[in-house]
C-alpha cells in the first residue's frame, strides 16, 4: 500500500482559485518557504524506502528530505506540462500545483497522456488530477483554474510555465528573483520541433554537489618533509584528482599533522602524485598508511533575470555541436514566435508562407535591435520549419524537455547536481521528412495526431499507424516508450501491431518511476499491465503482451517469420547480454532499432540503421577494472572489494553449491563420471563443497540454520583474519626487506560476536533465513523477534581455533584462482565420489535444494540484507568504511561483454546474401559462379560442408544443402526457422580470395 498522502485525498482536491483552503487541506504556505532547507529537511516526512530506492541511491536522504519538503507550481498543463507534473510526482515532492484557465481540445490528446476524449471540454489542470494522484497519493495535488498573481508564487519553493507571454514571465521572474528566498523560476517551450528551458533560481543559488560523483580517493605511499610536499599514491589505479582540488587525509602514521581534517589544496597532479600547497619540513616523519580524499567545496551561482538575460544570454548550454550556431537563432526564434502571438492571439498556420513571413519578419526586427551583438545571417529556412510546426506539442520533445524541466526543479529545491545555466535550446529538424511537405498535407484531420500532422504531414502519419514494432522490456524505460508510442498512433490501425515482452513481475520499488503502474498491481506481470495502461491511454493500439525473454530459448516464439515481419525494434532492457542478443537479432534480419539505457542521472540513446549506422554490438565500453583475486579474498582497501567478495560468497552459498547438490541428486553416476573427467583442483574443491552442505553443514530445523550462520560469522570473520594476520603478522617483511602490510594494504583485526550488536544480529537473521530457504524449513514466528534470535545464537557451541602453520594465502595479484593443484587429485577425487555416494544413501526419498538467484531489487527477500551484512562485518575487519543497505545495493547492482570490409568486395556486418529455395550444393555453387566467385570451401558451424580439396566430397554435389547440414553437421533446423546459414569461401578468377556475407538459405 502506497504511504498516507500528506494532508489530502485525492477525491478532495482543492482550486486555490475558486475556494478557500480548507483546515483539513492546507494549500502550501507562506511559512513553509521561509523555512531553511535543513529545518524543512528535519520536517519532511520519513522517506518511504522500498519505492523511493533507486532515487534515494542517486540523490542521497539529505537530498531526498529537501526535495520531500518541497512546493512546486506548474502553469500549463498541455504536453510539457503534463511531463514535468508526472516527473515531480513520481520524486515525491511535498505538493505540486496545477495552473491552467483553458480547456481540453482534441490536439491535447497527443502529448498529455492523463487526457481521453471524455475530457475535451473540461479545464485541463483538473482532467489530470485524478490520474496524476494514482501515481503517487503522498504528494499533495492541487489546482488553480483562474488568473495566477505573482502574489501566490511566494507559496513555493519552485515555479515552472509552459505556456506564457515573454513580458508575464517578465513580470514573474523579477519577483522570484528578488523574493527573500528567491523563488526558482524556470520557462520552457515546446514548439513542433524546438524546444526551450530557461532557468532562474536567484541571486546567489548555492550548488551543493555539482555532479554527484562520489569524491575521488587515493591510497598514500609515501610524504615527503618539504615545501611543498610530494605525496606518492600507489598504483593501484589512476588518480583523479586536478589542479586545485581540496583534499583531506586521515589514517596517516608519521606525518600525524595531515590528520587534522583541514581541507589543503593539491596542484601538479599526476597519475600518481601530486604536490601540496604546504610545507612539511617541521613535520613528523611519513611512516605508512593513508588515505587521501576529495572535497567538494560548494558552488555559488549568480543568475541574471529573464529581462537581463534575454538581452545578453551569455553563453548557451550546447546539446549539438554540430549546430554550434543553432542557439542564438532559437533564441531570436523564440522572441519573434512570442512577438507575433502578442500582435496577432494566435499561432502561425501550419504551411503557410504569409505567416512564416511575418514570423521571419519580426525575427528580422528584434535582430536589428540588438545593435552590435546582432546575428549577420539569419536563416529563413529554418524559421519557415519553426513558424509552421510552432502550434504543435508533440509528445517525444514533450517527454524529452519534461525530464530535462523535472530534474531543473529537483535541484533547485535540494541544490545538488549543476543546474542549467541559463538557456537551452534544441531542435530536431532532422527528424523531418526528406520530400517537402505541402500545405495540403499538413491539414488537420479533426483526429487526435492532428499536433503531429501538422509537422509530419499525414502520409508518415499512416505509416506510423500501420507500423510493426517489436518492445523488449516494460520497465522504467519502457513505460515511457509505451507511453510514446501510444500518444504518437504508432502500432494503431488494424495492419500495425507492437509486441511487447518482459518476463518479470511488478514490486514496490518499481512504482517511483514505472508510471503505467500502481500499487494494487504489485506482482502482476509487467508486459501485460504497462500494454493495458498503454490502451486507456490510446483505445486504438494494436497492442499483444507476452512474458518471454527474448533469447535464443525462445527462437520458437520470435522465430524468422516474427522477425522478417517488424518494421523496428525498440530496447528496453537493464543488461548487456540481452541487449547483445537482441542487437544480433536485428543485424541477422536487418531491422532498425532504438537502443538506450540510464544510470541513475545520466543516460545515452543510440540510433541502429542499418547500412547507415554501426550496430550495438560494433563499440564496447571498457571493461570495469577488476580487482584481483587475491586483494578480494584476503587484502581489501575499499568497500567495493568487500562487496564483491560478499556477492561472490553469497552465490557461491546459496546458488552454486545447492545447484551442484541437485545436479549429482539427479544424475549420480554423470556427476561422478564428470569429477573423474576433470579431474583437476577445481572438481575436488567442487565435490568437498557438496559433501560438506549434505554432511557436517547439512540443515534439518532452523535452529540448525543459526548454528550454521553463527559458525560462518566466527569462520569469515575472525577466524580466518586471525589466520591471516598469524601467517603474516603485523611486523611480516616481504622478500626484498620492505613491509608487508604496506599500502594498498589494510592490517586487519577479528571481530568477537556480539548479540547484542544489531548489526551481528540482522548478519545471522538474514543468513539463517536464506539458508532455511535452500533446504526449504519453515521459518518460526519468533526467527525475526531480535530477543529470541538472540538466545538461540547463544546457543550455539563454537570449536576452538588455533592458526596453524604453513597456511598458503594467494598474494600473488596475477593468480586467477585460489584453488591449489594437487598431484594427487584423482586419487582424492575416487575417494571423495566414495564418501558422497555414502551420504547420499543417508538422504530422504526426493530430497532436493532450493538454490537461491540474487535479486537487488525485492527488500523483503534478506538477499541485500546478507550481502550488505557480508561487506560491511569484512568492512569492520579491515577497518574500512561501511555503508547502509541502500548504498550497498546500488554498488552490487553494478558487479557484473569493427565493421569489417574486403578490398575486393566491400560489404559490412548488415549485409547477409539470401537465396529462395530448397537448393543443391552444386545449385549453390553455380549461384556464387554468377558473381563471379569460385567457391572452394562451404561449412556449417563447425562442420565442412564442402571442399573443393576432397574429391569424396563431390558426391555431396547433388544432394541438397540442407541435407548434407543434417548427415554432416547433425544440424536439425527447428519447424520455425525457415533457413539455413553457412559460411563460403571463394575466389575470383585471379585466385585471389574474396570475403563474402553470411549466405542464408530459405529452403522452406
Amino acid at each position: 500500500m502506497l504511504p498516507q498522502k500528506r494532508g489530502v485525498d485525492a477525491g478532495e482536491v482543492q482550486d486555490l482559485h475558486n475556494k478557500a483552503p480548507r483546515p483539513a487541506a492546507p494549500a502550501p504556505a507562506q511559512d513553509h518557504h521561509k523555512e531553511d532547507p535543513a529545518h524543512m529537511a528535519a520536517r519532511a516526512p520519513e522517506i518511504d524506502e522500498d519505492l523511493h530506492s533507486r532515487q534515494l541511491a542517486v540523490y542521497g536522504r539529505e537530498t531526498m528530505k529537501r526535495l520531500f519538503g518541497s512546493n512546486v507550481l506548474v502553469s500549463g498543463l498541455q504536453g510539457l506540462g503534463a511531463e514535468i507534473a508526472k516527473n515531480l510526482v513520481l520524486a515525491g515532492v511535498k505538493s505540486v500545483t496545477l495552473h491552467d484557465d483553458g480547456k481540453v481540445d482534441l490536439w491535447d490528446l497527443s502529448s498529455n497522456f492523463f487526457l481521453s476524449e471524455k475530457d475535451i471540454g473540461l479545464n485541463r489542470a483538473q482532467a489530470c488530477v485524478p490520474k496524476l494522484q494514482e501515481l503517487n497519493n503522498a504528494v499533495i495535488i492541487s489546482t488553480i483554474t483562474g488568473d495566477l498573481t505573482k502574489e501566490q508564487l511566494s507559496n513555493f519553493q519552485a515555479v515552472v510555465f509552459t505556456d506564457i507571454s515573454i513580458e508575464k514571465a517578465v513580470e514573474f521572474d523579477d519577483y522570484c528573483h528578488s523574493h527573500q528566498p528567491p523563488i526558482a523560476f524556470i520557462k520552457s517551450e515546446v514548439r513542433g520541433l524546438f524546444g526551450s528551458v530557461f532557468c532562474d533560481f536567484g541571486p546567489e543559488f548555492t550548488v551543493l554537489d555539482v555532479d554527484g560523483e562520489e569524491p575521488h580517493t587515493g591510497i598514500v605511499a609515501s610524504i615527503s618533509n618539504d615545501n611543498p610536499a610530494l605525496v606518492s599514491c600507489v598504483d593501484d589505479e589512476r588518480l583523479e584528482f586536478q589542479d586545485g582540488d581540496l583534499v583531506i587525509f586521515s589514517e596517516v602514521h608519521g606525518m600525524t599533522e595531515l590528520n587534522d581534517g583541514k581541507p589543503r589544496k593539491i596542484k601538479s597532479a599526476r597519475p600518481y602524485s601530486f604536490t601540496l600547497e604546504e610545507d612539511t619540513t617541521s613535520y613528523g616523519t611519513y611512516i605508512r598508511g593513508g588515505i587521501v580524499t576529495q572535497v567538494k567545496p560548494p558552488k555559488v551561482l549568480k543568475f541574471k533575470t529573464l529581462k537581463e538575460a534575454i538581452k545578453e544570454p551569455g553563453e548557451f548550454l550546447m546539446s549539438d555541436f554540430s549546430k554550434f550556431d543553432r542557439p542564438p537563432l532559437l533564441h531570436l526564434a523564440f522572441q519573434a514566435l512570442d512577438k507575433f502571438r502578442t500582435e496577432l492571439l494566435r499561432f502561425p498556420i501550419a504551411g503557410s508562407a504569409e505567416d512564416a513571413q511575418k514570423l521571419i519578419d519580426f525575427a528580422i526586427s528584434i535582430n536589428e535591435s540588438l545593435g552590435e551583438s546582432k546575428l549577420e545571417e539569419i536563416d529563413k529556412k529554418l524559421l519557415q520549419h519553426f513558424a509552421s510546426g510552432s502550434r504543435a506539442i508533440l509528445n517525444p520533445m514533450a517527454a524529452m524537455f519534461g525530464g530535462i524541466v523535472g530534474q531543473e526543479v529537483v535541484k533547485a529545491c535540494s541544490g545538488k547536481f549543476h543546474p542549467l545555466y541559463q538557456f537551452f535550446y534544441f531542435d530536431s529538424v532532422e527528424s523531418l521528412p526528406i520530400e517537402p511537405l505541402e500545405a495540403s498535407d499538413l491539414k488537420p484531420e479533426n483526429s487526435r495526431y492532428d499536433a503531429q500532422i501538422s509537422v509530419f504531414g499525414t502520409k508518415l502519419q499512416k505509416k506510423l499507424e500501420q507500423s510493426k514494432i517489436f518492445m523488449v522490456g516494460s520497465g522504467a524505460l519502457g513505460c515511457e516508450f509505451l507511453k510514446n508510442l501510444a500518444l504518437m498512433g504508432i502500432s494503431c490501425s488494424e495492419n500495425g501491431k507492437l509486441t511487447v515482452t518482459d518476463d518479470d513481475v511488478i514490486e514496490k520499488s518499481n512504482l517511483s518511476r514505472q508510471f503505467l503502474f500502481r500499487d494494487w498491481n504489485i506482482g502482476q506481470p509487467k508486459s501485460t499491465v504497462a500494454a493495458t495502461a498503454a490502451m486507456a491511454i490510446n483505445p486504438k493500439l494494436h497492442v499483444e503482451a507476452l512474458q518471454n525473454r527474448a533469447s535464443p530459448e525462445t527462437e520458437n516464439v520470435f522465430n524468422d517469420a516474427f522477425w522478417e515481419s517488424l518494421d523496428a525494434v525498440v530496447n528496453a532492457l537493464d543488461n548487456v547480454t540481452a541487449r547483445m542478443y537482441i542487437d544480433s537479432r536485428c543485424v541477422y534480419f536487418q531491422k532498425p532499432l532504438l537502443e538506450s539505457g540510464t544510470l541513475g542521472a545520466k543516460c545515452n540513446t543510440q540510433m541502429v540503421i542499418p547500412h547507415l549506422t554501426e550496430n550495438y554490438g560494433a563499440s564496447r565500453d571498457p571493461p570495469e577494472k577488476q580487482a584481483p583475486m587475491c586483494t578480494v579474498h584476503s587484502f581489501p582497501h575499499n568497500i567495493d572489494h568487500c562487496l564483491t567478495w560478499a556477492r561472490s560468497e553469497f552465490e557461491g552459498l546459496l546458488e552454486k553449491t545447492p545447484t551442484e547438490v541437485n545436479a549429482f541428486l539427479s544424475n549420480p553416476s554423470g556427476y561422478a563420471t564428470a569429477a573423474r573427467t576433470a579431474g583437476d583442483a577445481q572438481a575436488r574443491d567442487q565435490l568437498e563443497r557438496v559433501i560438506e552442505c549434505l554432511n557436517r553443514d547439512k540443515c534439518d530445523t532452523f535452529q540448525d540454520c543459526i548454528t550454521w550462520a553463527r559458525l560462518k560469522f566466527e569462520d569469515y570473520f575472525a577466524n580466518r583474519v586471525k589466520q591471516l594476520t598469524f601467517t603474516f603478522p603485523e611486523d611480516a617483511m616481504t622478500s626484498s626487506g620492505a613491509p608487508f602490510w604496506s599500502a594498498p594494504k589494510r592490517f586487519p583485526r577479528p571481530l568477537e560476536f556480539s548479540s547484542s550488536d544489531p548489526s551481528h544480529l540482522n548478519f545471522l537473521l538474514a543468513a539463517s533465513i536464506l539458508r532455511a530457504e535452500t533446504f526449504g524449513i519453515p521459518i518460526p514466528d519468533w526467527a525475526k523477534n531480535p530477543k529470541k534470535l538472540a538466545e538461540a545464537v547463544d546457543k550455539v557451541i563454537l570449536p576452538d581455533f588455533q592458526p596453524k602453520q604453513g597456511v598458503k594465502i594467494e598474494t600473488d595479484e596475477k593468480a586467477t584462482s585460489l584453488s591449489s593443484a594437487s598431484v594427487d587429485d584423482a586419487a582424492v577425487i575416487e575417494e571423495l565420489i566414495a564418501k558422497l555416494e555414502a551420504i547420499s544413501k543417508t538422504l530422504p526419498p526426493g530430497f532436493h535444494m532450493n538454490p537461491i538467484q540474487f535479486e537487488k531489487d525485492d527488500d523483503t527477500n534478506f538477499h541485500m540484507d546478507l550481502i550488505a551484512g557480508f561487506a560491511n562485518m569484512r568492512a569492520r575487519n579491515y577497518s574500512i568504511p561501511e555503508v547502509d543497505k541502500l548504498k550497498a545495493k546500488f554498488i552490487a547492482g553494478r558487479i557484473i561483454p569493427a565493421i569489417a570490409t574486403s578490398t575486393d568486395m566491400a560489404w559490412t556486418v548488415w549485409d547477409r546474401w539470401t537465396i529462395t529455395g530448397n537448393i543443391t550444393l552444386r545449385e549453390l555453387l553455380e549461384w556464387l559462379k554468377e558473381k563471379g566467385l569460385n567457391a572452394y570451401s562451404i561449412s556449417c558451424g563447425t562442420s565442412l560442408l564442402y571442399n573443393s580439396m576432397f574429391p569424396r566430397h563431390k558426391e555431396r554435389l547433388d544432394k541438397k544443402v540442407v541435407d548434407v547440414a543434417r548427415e554432416v553437421a547433425k544440424v536439425e533446423v527447428p519447424s520455425y526457422r525457415r533457413h539455413l546459414d553457412v559460411v563460403v569461401a571463394c575466389e575470383d578468377d585471379d585466385d585471389i580470395d574474396v570475403d563474402i556475407p553470411l549466405v542464408s538459405i530459405y529452403f522452406r
